[in-house]
């Protein structure tokens, strides 16, 4: 039982809550729980201590945007052994927790995705948190590299499945002008959260997507209609709707520096969140993959197909992190709020995750002053990276 399990008092020189940066405090974990944050003078006594002597200890990063990792792509083995290998390959990159994401594919690809997060989430995985659905209901014309022959549009049994993945939280990126408003309004009150992704729509009309229940965008920036001076599109929506939240790539290839930095001033607190949209490459010993029979390179620390499209990234949260500070120039704060404490609003599960209060689950990451994982916490189990 949870008051049997051993209690652990973990101290570093800078503990960020959630909320706020920390000196001379330390987290206090039972089990698989946090039991609070306390000044080292308030240190429960029998308290087995842990003490990191650089560096800074957070909550464990949440990534809504994993392609893949440690060499697997759940796109190419939609399977619950490639989840843990994912898994695996973030973790040790400070991410505790994640929604694989399947690309545009076969209804039966997806449907194997789903079961392979079931499978997962059942076995223990505490890291698998739900799925992200990425496609195949997009514009054409931006597509990216998601194949040409897997972009349809969709039908009754579609809608029916989607609204029926109930049992875990599901993103589902489209690009709204293919749907009618009626029918965001469906997938959003089965408790889907529905993003605009890869879309040519107008700024009316995504405007009009959030009205009915869109819930945010991907990849702000990237694969949608820009901002413009008589026609603000996609992005404009995205910056003037304060519900809609938006994801970012902070890689330095997908977006530049002062873009992003322009975008956390104006979205709400909470509305901004980082991704990695990372692919196998990240976590792995190799620099290359196949995708859709056509091989993914990564040249200059960016991932590309044979035309020179970027190929999702070659990231981890922990990287979007250390260029939010160092070269977007946003605090070391809100940074971390944008890879811990808002996705885990987004989903729902601020009660459980993003933050260090009594409580919440013990998951958590301590990184050093140049952003390198040192350990993770992963329901109170300590993993050396």
């Amino acid at each position: 039982m949870l008051s049997d399990a051993r209690l652990f008092a973990i101290s570093a020189p800078n503990i960020f809550d959630g909320t706020q940066c920390l000196r001379d405090h330390c987290v206090v974990l039972r089990g698989d729980r946090i039991v609070g944050v306390p000044a080292i003078a308030d240190c429960p006594a029998d308290a087995e201590r842990i003490i990191l002597t650089e560096g800074t200890l957070a909550p464990g990063f949440i990534d809504l945007q994993v392609n893949g990792g440690g060499d697997a792509l759940f796109n190419a083995d939609p399977s619950a052994a490639c989840l843990h290998t994912i898994a695996r390959a973030h973790r040790r990159k400070g991410t505790t927790s994640l929604l694989p994401t399947v690309l545009s594919n076969t209804p039966q690809v997806h449907k194997a995705a789903a079961t392979a997060v079931q499978e997962a989430r059942s076995s223990g995985l505490a890291g698998i948190l739900g799925l992200h659905i990425e496609g195949p209901f997009f514009a054409t014309a931006r597509r990216g590299v998601h194949a040409q022959a897997h972009l349809r549009a969709a039908d009754d049994e579609d809608i029916a499945w989607l609204c029926g993945l109930r049992d875990f939280p599901v993103v589902l990126t489209l690009a709204p002008e293919n749907f009618s408003p009626a029918l965001i309004s469906q997938l959003a009150a089965s408790g889907i959260h529905v993003c605009a992704g890869h879309t040519e729509a107008s700024y009316a009309q995504l405007v009009a997507a959030a009205a009915a229940g869109l819930s945010g965008v991907t990849h702000l920036y990237n694969a949608m209609s820009p901002l413009q001076t008589r026609e603000p599109g996609c992005v404009g929506a995205a910056l003037d709707t304060d519900t809609l939240w938006a994801g970012i790539i902070a890689d330095g290839h997908h977006v530049h520096p002062a873009a992003i930095r322009l975008a956390q001033r104006l979205k709400p607190p909470g509305k901004l969140v980082l991704v990695s949209d990372a692919m196998a490459t990240v976590g792995g010993s190799c620099s290359s993959f196949d995708l859709y029979g056509e091989t993914i390179s990564e040249q200059s620390g960016k991932l590309v197909n044979h035309e020179g499209r970027l190929a999702g990234s070659a990231i981890a949260l922990i990287d979007a992190v250390r260029f939010c500070v160092e070269e977007a120039k946003i605090s070391l704060e809100e940074s971390l709020r944008m890879a811990s404490c808002y996705p885990a609003g987004i989903l729902g599960l601020a009660d459980t995750l993003g933050s260090l209060h009594s409580g919440a689950r013990a998951d958590l990451v301590h990184f050093d002053d140049a952003f390198g994982v040192r350990n993770t916490w992963l329901c109170g189990e300590r993993e050396t990276c």
